[in-house]
């Protein structure tokens, strides 16, 4: 058994490495890659892909996982033994189901749409990119195809990012968010914004940047073993455990853009950097559901770095770097700035409040475009409809309605954002296990200390990459399931300090 053990080890670095080298070439088409590399691009990362699919189904592997059956049974649940062939099992199940040609054409569409965007957004053109996106829905039908035993045809597409939840699941979650969230949102919106004028004022981009590594250092980044760099679209990607990339994007107007895009980033990667480092090279070193990861992003971008305890220690050390623009604005108004609450067309740039909704509308959008209730060319007005129904705002232009989310142009349509509001969720139900676990943390972020909060996330949540599923992971470092109450306790404590609720 140990011999067939090292088998399986072997087998699934190479798989591993393969999946790594086509996470470079994706970084370097959304930072460096000239356009004029689309077209090659996209061949290579087909061909990447498809050798990495190939190997992942890989009757040989199946063999070998089931004859690892035994020896998975006598070792502890928990061990990296037992953890190893019991998701490289899981992700083999699901790989096998579907074809190497197929995903290596996925591959190299995805590609081909992704460039188109980059060229379509600026253009406020949807006609260049709706035969795209088209193709995309048909595939993702295919996709999910593959998959029989589902009840709905987004059940596998929400279970590739997110193990083990289903649409019902997503449905009745954000049908109980929904009803609480509203009444919060119309009672805040129903009164005088904050006035956020003091983030519009004229910031040098190298003191923007250098302000954000300060702060995400102090966090716990790690620059020895990550960087950032600008992309249209803020992201982070993982080739190795010691090697986590964020990006970035700037605007000189905006101070919140890159601040918070910088601080969101650098928690999806501290995740990655935190995982145990004996799980390098294996399926068990990423994150256990894009729910789980969305929390870390959102937990170090809003609850710690839209705090009132963060910006006590650091916003003297930002009035010094930008001296002429915030020498005469208070902490408390410049607090009520980033933290102001008004709807907005982008969902990127929305505040906590309102951002669930954007979520929410893309999640049912998806669903219907799935069902065939909803045609891709009518998705333009369909998105003016919801947001002016929702949020009272109405996009002029493509390029700041349905044009401005990536995911459907580099991906598949279905399963592509409800991880966002889930995360939001659980970064509520972490923040509280973890203050209950330490009462001093609040304490710690107004001195600028992050030590107690990371190196706890980084034991309970981090370490086990994915040992456990979501499911398994929120229930042993909380104590119960997901929910939505410490969420929504939350935002009515944070903002009812803020506004009249």
């Amino acid at each position: 058994m140990e011999s067939k053990f090292q088998e399986l080890e072997a087998r699934l670095v190479v798989i591993h490495d393969l999946n790594a080298a086509n996470a470079v070439l994706q970084w370097d088409q959304q930072t460096l890659m000239p356009s004029g590399g689309a077209a090659a691009r996209g061949r290579q990362l087909a061909t990447v892909g498809r050798l990495a699919h190939e190997l992942q189904t890989d009757p040989a592997l199946g063999r070998l996982l089931d004859d690892l059956r035994p020896f998975e049974e006598q070792q502890p649940y928990e061990s990296r033994e037992a953890s190893l062939i019991r998701v490289a099992r899981r992700d083999y199940e699901e790989a096998v189901q579907v074809p190497p040609a197929f995903m290596a054409e996925f591959l190299r569409h995805g590609a081909e749409a992704y460039e188109v965007w980059t060229r379509a957004r600026p253009a406020n053109d949807f006609a260049m990119v709706q035969p795209y996106l088209e193709t995309t829905l048909d595939m993702s039908r295919r996709l999910a195809e593959f998959f029989p035993n589902r009840d709905h045809l987004a059940d596998p597409l929400i279970g590739f990012r997110d193990y083990g939840m289903t649409a019902a699941m997503v449905r009745n979650l954000f049908t109980e968010l929904r009803e609480q969230l509203v009444p919060i949102v119309h009672a805040i919106t129903s009164q005088q914004p904050a006035d956020d004028s003091c983030l519009h004022k004229h910031f040098p981009l190298d003191k923007q940047w250098d302000f954000g590594v300060d702060v995400v250092k102090r966090f716990g980044y790690d620059f020895e073993r990550g960087r950032q760099d600008k992309s249209p679209h803020p992201f982070t990607t993982s080739f190795s455990i010691g090697d986590v990339r964020i990006t970035t994007r700037m605007k000189e107007n905006r101070l919140e853009e890159a601040l918070f895009s910088t601080m969101h980033e650098a928690g999806h990667a501290m995740y990655e950097q935190g995982i145990a480092p004996e799980f390098e090279g294996t399926p068990l070193a990423g994150g256990t559901s894009a729910a789980v990861h969305e929390s870390q992003s959102r937990l170090w971008e809003n609850l710690v770095g839209r705090s009132r305890a963060f910006w006590e220690y650091w916003y003297p050390a930002l009035q010094n770097t930008f001296k002429e623009q915030l020498h005469d604005v208070t902490l408390a108004t410049f607090y009520r700035a980033i933290n102001k609450v008004q709807p907005s067309l982008i969902r990127t740039d929305a505040d906590e409040v309102t951002y669930n909704l954007h979520v929410m509308m893309r999640f049912d959008f998806e669903m219907d475009l799935l069902d065939g209730k909803l045609q891709v060319r009518d998705l333009p007005e369909a998105w003016r409809e919801r947001l002016h129904h929702d949020l009272g705002v109405e996009p002029a232009d493509d390029r700041n309605g349905v044009l401005q989310d990536v995911h459907w142009f580099d991906g598949y349509v279905g399963g592509a954002f409800q991880g966002y509001t889930l995360g939001n969720i659980l970064s509520a139900q972490f923040f509280d296990a973890a203050t209950q676990a330490h009462p001093g943390i609040t304490a710690d972020m107004q001195r600028g200390a992050f030590d107690t909060l990371h190196g706890w996330l980084r034991d309970n949540v981090y370490r086990p990459g994915r040992i456990f599923t979501a499911a398994e992971l929120v229930e042993r470092v909380t104590g119960g399931p997901l929910r939505v109450g410490p969420y929504i306790r939350y935002l009515r404590e944070k903002y009812g300090m803020l506004y009249t609720l």
